[in-house]
């Protein structure tokens, strides 16, 4: 993901760990989230999770990152204090995708559970969910912060239109 003003860019890999304890051998995974100054090419900061990260979305200014997790949930972390802030949970599969509108105050999460649900980041509420007929893998919002497009991994595609939702600011 790439901060709004395009100074940033934040990347999530997946490192598999081998370690031997005991004459016991155990793989575990392990995630490094690495922010990376875009200008000077230097990295400038790193985060290590224990979870799988399928995907990133970053809010507009650029403060917190929404983790796409394959446990199931949407965790929010503040970048600078490179702590955890809260975690959505409500999906019964991986979440593929992650997107957050323009204004900050809403998530859209695009799930193996063949659902896309829309959270409400203040609240930290779950505000509406959509069904596809299979798996969802991708999201995405448009500028309006009520049009949503969903891609399925049948090859559908829907667009989507958020309304009567009260959302608090």
């Amino acid at each position: 993901a790439v901060t709004p003003d395009g100074k940033f860019a934040i990347s999530a890999s997946l490192d598999k760990i081998r370690e031997v304890a005991q004459e016991q051998e155990k793989n575990t995974l392990n995630t490094h989230i690495k922010v990376w100054n875009l200008v000077s090419g230097e990295e400038k900061l790193a985060i290590d999770i224990n979870y799988k990260v399928n995907s990133v979305a970053v809010t507009q200014d650029g403060n917190f990152a929404i983790f796409a997790s394959a446990d199931n949930t949407l965790k929010v972390w503040d970048l600078f204090s490179r702590e955890e802030k809260f975690i959505l949970k409500g999906h019964s599969g991986s979440i593929n995708a992650v997107a957050v509108t323009p204004d900050t105050k809403l998530a859209v999460s695009a799930s193996n559970d063949n659902t896309l649900k829309v959270w409400d980041l203040f609240s930290r509420r779950e505000i509406a969910t959509f069904a596809g007929e299979s798996e969802i893998k991708c999201c995405a919002i448009a500028p309006d912060n009520l049009t949503i497009v969903a891609g399925e991994v049948s090859g559908r595609l829907h667009f989507l239109r958020l309304q009567g939702a009260e959302v608090q600011s």
